[in-house]
């Protein structure tokens, strides 16, 4: 059971609003823009990350925003809102869920992944989702309090770096065997592979590069236009 109320996606389209910190999208008016465009679409809710982004996107609107903080410290590959303090900052900016890596991995600080949530929960009365890669982690995310659990790690830790989002095999076994909403988040790159994670019993579909990565589609698009097919 949620320790805390969660927001209920009813099976519905979360969309990242997120852009390269080199990329003129980066920028908190540009990034509520798209996020207020996903909203007056349809979107159930959106993932923003930076306090910043967070405090831009709640000024224009009242949808749920599940908040991060992308942090990279030297020596540990755990990047996403990696700390507490983290959260607290995530919080502030008006996030409605604190996202945080819930891998096995080694965190910077002496914070446990139950430490956090725990702290989370009572300090800042917020719900947790877990962002995780392998059933194992999710189980672990859960049993340490986690509210909610995505599939979005899959492919990007040393122990699936040989996997590819989307991750339908985690995706259905977190279905099976947790008992917290599970959020198909990865690779989804089309409306059919997001109508097939609700199919295997999502309950809400994230989608970011495929809706709002102008720079990585672009990219994608010029490069294989310059293809030699001689």
């Amino acid at each position: 059971m949620s320790k805390l109320p969660i927001p209920d996606f009813n099976q519905g389209l979360i969309v990242s609003c997120q852009a390269p910190i080199d990329s003129p999208l980066h920028e908190p008016s540009v990034i509520a823009a798209m996020a207020e465009a996903a909203i007056n679409n349809s979107a159930v809710g959106v993932r923003i990350d930076t306090p910043n982004h967070i405090r831009a996107v709640r000024q224009k609107n009242t949808a749920p925003i599940i908040g991060l903080w992308k942090q990279i410290t030297t020596g540990y590959d755990v990047y996403i809102t990696p700390q507490f303090h983290h959260a607290v900052a995530v919080a502030e900016a008006g996030a409605d869920i604190i996202a945080i890596d819930a891998t096995t991995r080694k965190r910077p600080g002496d914070e446990t992944i139950a430490d956090i949530i725990t702290r989370i929960h009572e300090e800042l009365g917020k719900p947790v989702m877990a962002d995780v890669d392998t059933i194992a982690a999710a189980k672990f995310a859960v049993a340490a309090g986690a509210d909610m659990v995505g599939t979005t790690l899959y492919g990007y830790t040393a122990v699936t770096q040989d996997l590819f989002p989307p991750g339908w095999e985690l995706l259905t076994q977190m279905v099976e065997q947790l008992d917290v909403p599970v959020i198909c988040e990865g690779g989804i790159s089309s409306p059919q592979m997001a109508r097939k994670a609700l199919d295997l019993g999502a309950d809400a579909v994230v989608v970011g590069t495929a809706i709002t990565g102008i720079d990585l589609q672009v990219k994608a698009y010029a490069s294989a236009l310059l293809i030699n097919f001689d």
